[in-house]
């Protein structure tokens, strides 16, 4: 399986008294968003499964990329790793179940965390930053 983790735009910090998962990406989020997704439609098989954080700034985010998309609560801010993995049925044990391509669109560190539990089986932690912009 090819694993693609997608970390929603830039989004409005949050505001006292407001629900998280409200929150909005900013117009520079959005305009992220929209390069993104365009780089990553080139890239992606169509066969793609994808799937997205409920909270609003993942949804505009993966909205972007214009293919239909599931939302999944195992998504949220504050999921862990494990969650994540029990929901894409990846053991680390045995790896990905199937093959084809999956993307999910979420949070930090959530996403990060999955990574290294992925690719190194319990990990401490992994940083993967990527600079420029996806051309």
């Amino acid at each position: 399986m090819d694993l693609i983790l997608w970390r929603h735009a830039q989004a409005f910090d949050a505001l006292p008294g407001f629900d998280d998962a409200s929150r909005a990406l900013t117009p520079k989020g959005e305009g992220q968003a929209v390069r993104v997704a365009k780089w990553l439609d080139r890239q992606l098989p169509e066969s793609t499964r994808v799937l997205a954080s409920p909270a609003k700034r993942a949804e505009q985010t993966v909205k972007a990329l214009g293919r239909k998309y599931k939302l999944r609560d195992e998504l949220v801010p504050g999921s862990t790793a494990d969650e994540l993995l029990a929901l894409i049925k990846w053991s680390p044990d045995t790896g990905p179940p199937h093959k084809g391509a999956m993307l999910l669109v979420g949070h930090q560190p959530t996403l990060g965390q999955l990574f290294a539990k992925a690719q190194c089986g319990g990990c401490a932690a992994a940083c993967v930053k990527i600079s420029g912009t996806p051309r």
